[in-house]
This record gives structure tokens, C-alpha cells and sequence, in this order.
């Protein structure tokens, strides 16, 4: 069998940490999570649901800050190592948007990706109810706002990171206005980064019996990474317990030219709430990714996640064992 091709930029240098002795998990968490903390900044009541991607010589960030009035925002960060990050106190002032959508109600659970040189942030932006806003940057210091993407009701807006068939490719789950207990994952594209169309369903949640983790609902993670495979999509799936709602993820292998066709679907979750910072916390039992590092010589990944909706955690594991372990456990 060839050898797995893994696209994307050369990492040697990314966090890592190897297996632990006596673990057999596709992946593994870091031994001094939570590797952001709650109170980075001085009046950070939370931070979680953050995007990082490699930036110069070394990373830069969108982060969800939960404030003190517990009002929702978004800050700039860089870091050298992925590991000790320096966060603006001051929170991202979007430019150049229509004022009709540009005047700021809330935003959360940011991605970014790299697309031909630009970085592109997506993430929930609050208009008459949530859907996905979009920002282009080349610095993560001045972020030009683009249209939104789709009408209300929208979350978990995620790019892939190459356009498809010449187009832009975004992954979504349409919901409501509330605390939503349906979700799907769908698929659209757009020649130019303001009119979506071609809406493609990819998945649904999975019945209880086949695979309760994900049986409510279900939405994109980091943005996927290009193997010779599929494309390796991380996401969240939620779990209506007795005691409430369990987030956990797992993963996903999509078509490469037809990315709204799913070859393989985990029926195991890669992870779910088990440590204390990921079961206490502002909203307990979550684990939650958002944003992925990965080298492709090595086929190591670093999946950021955030936990209990109050911290940041990171992961890590390798991409060939994630695919094998996504076919193993297939239910489609």
C-alpha cells in the first residue's frame, strides 16, 4: 500500500507530547491541560472554542473570551510554541462591513483557515439570532468583515482550506434561535466568499443504538485536513443523557472532490468528558474542538478543544491512526 499523503504546511516544530506508557487511544491529552487557562486575561471569565493556526515563525490565534459581564467575544493572540500564547485584552474590531450587519451583538466559537495566502476567520455572529460571520486578515491585527455567509439560523461555520472545483467550501449546522436539540452537518459553496448555494447534506446525527454520543446533534470541528484518504474531518456530537447534554467528538473521512460525501464515520468517540477540567466547569461535560495543528511528515496532529466551556485543552495523536481507527469503528 503507498504511503498516506497528508497536505499542509511543514510543522516539525508543533506542540507535542508522545503517547503515554500504556495508552492505546487513537489520541491522547496533554499531561499539563489545561493549556489555556480561564483567567489569561484580567477580566477573562472563561476561554474556550478558540482557532490557531501557523503564522510566520509561529502561531497566531482567534479566542473566544467569555468576559466578566459574560458577554461573548473575540480576541487576537500569538504564541512561538502553541503552548504559552499572549492574548490582546482588547477584543477584535471588525472593519469595512456593511453597517447593517457590521454593528456587534455577540460572536463565538471561532475557526481559522489559511486559503491562498489570506486568513479567514469564521465564526457565530449575532444577526436577529446566530448565523456565520466571515473576516479576511493578513496581520490578526486589522480583520476586514465580509456578508455573512447564510441567514439565521446558523453555528459552526468551518472553511475547508483550498477552494473546491474553484469554488470556497464551507461546512455549517442550520439550527435555531434556542439552545438548539437538532443538528445536522451541510455543505455549501461560493465563488467569491458572499453568495452560498449548492447546499449539500453530509450528515446526520446517529441513531441512539448505532451511536449515542452523537445522537442529538452533531457539527464540524477544526477545519479538515487533506489526506490521500478523504478529508479528515474532527467534529462534536452531543449525547442527551438523563444528567443533561454530553459533548464528545470524534471523526470523519469525506471525498475529496465531493466533500458533501462522507466514506467513513467513527461509531467510537475520539474523546469524551472524563478529566476534571472538561466535566466542571461553566457547562459541564464538554469537550469540544475547534482548531488543529498537524505536520504532514510525521502525521502528527495537536487538536485544541475547549472544556466545559470554560478552558482550552490539546490533544494529540496521529493522522493515520485517526483514519484507521474512522474505518474500524465506521457506521455508515
Amino acid at each position: 500500500m503507498d504511503k498516506m499523503k497528508i497536505q499542509g504546511r511543514p510543522l516539525p516544530g508543533m506542540p507535542w507530547e508522545d503517547r503515554p506508557a500504556g495508552c492505546n487511544d487513537p489520541i491522547w491529552r496533554y499531561s499539563k491541560n489545561p493549556v489555556i487557562p480561564r483567567d489569561l486575561l484580567p477580566d477573562s471569565n472563561s476561554i474556550f472554542n478558540s482557532a490557531i493556526v501557523p503564522f510566520r515563525d509561529g502561531y497566531a490565534g482567534v479566542f473566544r473570551c467569555d468576559d466578566k459581564n459574560r458577554r461573548m467575544t473575540l480576541h487576537a493572540g500569538f504564541s512561538k510554541d502553541g503552548l504559552k500564547w499572549d492574548i490582546n485584552p482588547e477584543t477584535i474590531r471588525f472593519e469595512g462591513a456593511d453597517p447593517e450587519i457590521g454593528e456587534w451583538v455577540y460572536g463565538y466559537d471561532p475557526r481559522v483557515a489559511e486559503i491562498e495566502g489570506s486568513y479567514y476567520v469564521t465564526w457565530c455572529n449575532g444577526y436577529h439570532g446566530p448565523t456565520i460571520g466571515i473576516a479576511r486578515t493578513e496581520d490578526f491585527v486589522t480583520f476586514h468583515q465580509l456578508e455573512n455567509a447564510f441567514l439565521p439560523y446558523n453555528r459552526n461555520g468551518v472553511l475547508f482550506p483550498r477552494k473546491i472545483n474553484g469554488k470556497f467550501a464551507m461546512l455549517s449546522r442550520p439550527s435555531d434561535t434556542g439552545h438548539t436539540a437538532f443538528g445536522d452537518i451541510f455543505y455549501s459553496e461560493s465563488p467569491d466568499l458572499e453568495y452560498w448555494g449548492h447546499h449539500r447534506h453530509v450528515m446526520a446525527p446517529a441513531p441512539f443504538e448505532v451511536s449515542a454520543w452523537q445522537c442529538m446533534k452533531i457539527g464540524a470541528g477544526p477545519v479538515p485536513v487533506e489526506t490521500s484518504e478523504g478529508w479528515l474531518l474532527i467534529y462534536h456530537g452531543v449525547l442527551h443523557s438523563c444528567n443533561g447534554y454530553v459533548y464528545a467528538f470524534g471523526s470523519a473521512l469525506l471525498d475529496l472532490e465531493k466533500p458533501w460525501k462522507a466514506i467513513a464515520r467513527s461509531g467510537q468517540y475520539l474523546m469524551s468528558p472524563r478529566e476534571i477540567y472538561e466535566l466542571t466547569g461553566d457547562v459541564p461535560n464538554v469537550t469540544f474542538p475547534c482548531t488543529s495543528l498537524h505536520d504532514p511528515d510525521t502525521g502528527r496532529i495537536a487538536i485544541y478543544y475547549g472544556c466545559a466551556d470554560t478552558v482550552t485543552g490539546l490533544a494529540f495523536g496521529y493522522i493515520p491512526d485517526i483514519i484507521e481507527f474512522t474505518k474500524r469503528t465506521n457506521i455508515l
